[in-house]
């Protein structure tokens, strides 16, 4: 994704140049920093999001994310910033409830500053003060040195001179389908080719392909639309994230690569997964490193990629929630949902945007996360009559029947870092490494942060020598359920 930076007030375009000096890694096509009366901003973009770069050297708004509908939001505007523009202008800031894509953003107003950020939070932004002045930044690490008590910004929410924090949208449960479930199979079959077919809109995409069915889904609806469809993967060798996304591929005729790696390499390559992940979270790093060699490998022949991320959580894919009572399941898939933007899409927008790379999420296209919260949970987890444990993203199976391989279709969800072969090599590493006492010296942090595992001080320690102190660990995402050592 793109990157933007700035500060509320004229004349600090030094500051901005700088911020966007540390993201630069999210741009390659381009860079904009101007000053107006009222704001400085900048924004840098890659070649994937160049069309939403236009006009970014005359109009004073910035955008990190990609706006499906822009044409629609101001009649007549030229370009997608000159439609924010247009339609803050006309519509006041509600006009973001009409936003149809990923986005945090930012518009220079004669109050001040004006910023947003889409309701699931896709789109990373963070925000402090200096010196009484509002700063925002893409990646926090812009901010370090020059902005004080920084802050992610919340998903959902917009900032308004004179008003502050302002909440436009929260994920909810709709109100469940009363429809046949072959009727929610292909319904939920065409919002899905109408997602990917938005996201294929714009140069050539590819597609991470772990193996699993949420990736496989994307790459088999994209191969439909795009002949010579590039897929890539990256693990241990003989893993079986591998074995599996090099049966998609085999399928469906895909053009595939792939990338090995041992624990060697991927110590040797941590300390440059947590600058860019910025996180310490020990299931989020763990699954993050071969997520950043396989968005090395795909920036290596394309400019955007297709990833599965969201697929979990709006399909009940993880096998602790087989023990929930299915009155209980929609509430908890909220919950994990709204806690994805810290967590899970943090992986994905970094080990992507670190290697100027865009990874799109069509499983959170709005279209398809209205229809699929609303899907009862009986449809998500299926109770099979026998000795057979209940099936994890039944309606999605349905939905792709004829689509995909047999093998895929019914293969049983794995952890993202288990399948791609990582396994346990890291915790295992870590054990040795730290010794009991200092665990029990170093878990507990200054500001009463806990860690979880010796895993997670191993991450800790880079982080602390990457970013300093300077940042309140509480900043840092925590993934819900991670194991705790006694």
């Amino acid at each position: 994704m793109a990157g933007i930076a700035g500060a509320a007030g004229g004349r600090q375009v030094e500051w901005v140049e700088s911020a966007l000096r540390k993201i630069g890694h999210r741009g390659g096509a381009g860079t904009s920093a101007r000053t107006t009366d009222d704001a400085s901003l900048g924004q840098v973009w890659p070649l994937a999001q160049e069309q939403f770069g236009a006009g970014a050297d005359r109009l004073p708004v910035v955008l990190d994310g990609e706006i499906y509908n822009w044409t629609t939001l101001w009649p007549g505007a030229t370009c997608a910033l000159e439609g924010l523009q247009g339609a803050y202008r006309t519509k006041g800031p509600e006009f973001v409830l009409d936003i149809d894509g990923p986005f945090a953003l930012a518009i220079a107003t004669e109050g001040g500053l004006f910023l947003a950020r889409d309701p699931v939070g896709r789109s990373p932004l963070y925000y402090g003060d200096r010196e009484g002045a509002l700063c925002f930044a893409s990646e926090f690490k812009a901010l370090l040195g020059w902005v004080s008590d920084i802050a992610a910004f919340p998903p959902g929410h917009y900032w308004q001179p004179g008003r502050g924090l302002v909440r436009f949208a929260r994920i909810e449960a709709g109100r469940q389908l009363d429809m046949p479930e072959g009727e929610v199979a292909r319904e939920l079959r065409g919002r899905l080719v109408m997602s990917v077919s938005k996201r294929l809109r714009w140069g050539e995409v590819g597609a991470w392909l772990s193996g699993g069915i949420d990736s496989a889904t994307l790459t088999a609806l994209a191969r439909r639309q795009l002949p010579g469809l590039k897929t890539f993967a990256a693990g241990v060798q003989g893993a079986p994230d591998l074995e599996y996304a090099r049966s998609v591929a085999d399928f469906l005729q895909t053009e595939h690569y792939e990338r090995f790696c041992d624990l060697q390499e991927m110590l040797a390559v941590l300390p440059h997964v947590i600058y860019y992940l910025e996180s310490f979270d020990a299931l989020l790093v763990r699954s993050s490193i071969t997520n950043f060699m396989v968005g090395r490998l795909a920036s290596e022949h394309v400019p955007a990629v297709l990833s599965g991320e969201g697929g979990d959580e709006l399909f009940a894919g993880y096998a602790r929630l087989k023990d929930l009572d299915h009155e209980e399941l929609p509430d908890e898939l909220v919950d994990i949902t709204r806690r994805l933007h810290n967590t899970a899409l943090q992986r994905v927008d970094r080990c992507s945007a670190s290697h100027g790379l865009v990874a799109r999420t069509a499983f959170l296209d709005r279209d398809v996360m209205e229809f699929a919260m609303r899907i009862p949970p009986e449809l998500k987890i299926y109770e099979e009559e026998g000795p057979v444990e209940n099936v994890e993203k039944w309606i999605l199976r349905q939905a792709m029947d004829g689509l995909l391989p047999e093998d895929v279709l019914s293969r049983r969800k794995a952890k993202f870092w288990q399948g791609a072969g990582v396994g346990d090599q890291l915790a295992s590493h870590a054990e040795q490494s730290i010794s009991d006492a200092e665990f029990a010296n170093e878990r507990t942090l200054e500001d009463g942060t806990v860690l979880n595992t010796k895993e997670e001080l191993l991450y800790y320690r880079i982080f602390r020598d990457v970013f300093g102190t300077e940042i309140d660990a509480r900043l840092v995402g925590r993934t819900k359920g991670a194991p705790i050592a006694n």
